[in-house]
């Protein structure tokens, strides 16, 4: 899947009309599951993969800079 290799490798997630933003952290390089971040103005929440492309593919979200993080979370 093109979205999970992008996720792996720190392509952030979003939608900066809303404000929404699914993303791996940095820590997370190289974890053997590791957990993914879903961000709204309202705060932050970890899922796991199958919640992150789930969202993503639900909230049609597209590659995008994070207004902190830039184009990677890595």
């Amino acid at each position: 899947m093109i979205r999970e290799e992008q996720l792996l490798r720190g392509i952030i997630f979003g939608d900066k009309r809303t404000a929404e933003y699914v993303y791996m952290p940095g820590s997370e390089v190289g974890a053997q599951t590791p957990v993914y971040v879903y961000e709204t103005e309202t705060g932050r929440a970890d899922i796991d993969l199958d919640e992150a492309l789930h969202l993503i593919r639900v909230r049609d979200l597209r590659p995008t800079e994070h207004p902190l993080l830039g184009r990677t979370s890595c």
